[in-house]
């Protein structure tokens, strides 16, 4: 995966992990949450998430994160 995207879109494109999770953090309205991915990738305390759909999700992605290396 990680080099088809080289191929595709350059190196720049290169990710560090690639995770593969059930569900993406989404919202009720459906919009991915992407500054939650950001901060759980920075390694940041997460921030709000009363506007999550399921805010279990979260706790699944950063355990998968941790333990991705």
């Amino acid at each position: 995966m990680k080099q088809h995207l080289v191929t595709k879109i350059g190196a720049i494109a290169r990710p560090e992990k690639i995770i593969f999770i059930a569900e993406l953090p989404k919202t009720r309205s459906g919009k991915i949450m992407r500054r939650l991915l950001r901060d759980i990738a920075e390694g940041r305390i997460g921030g709000d998430v009363t506007t999550l759909s399921d805010p279990s999700v979260i706790e699944e992605i950063k355990e998968k994160y941790q333990f991705a290396d």
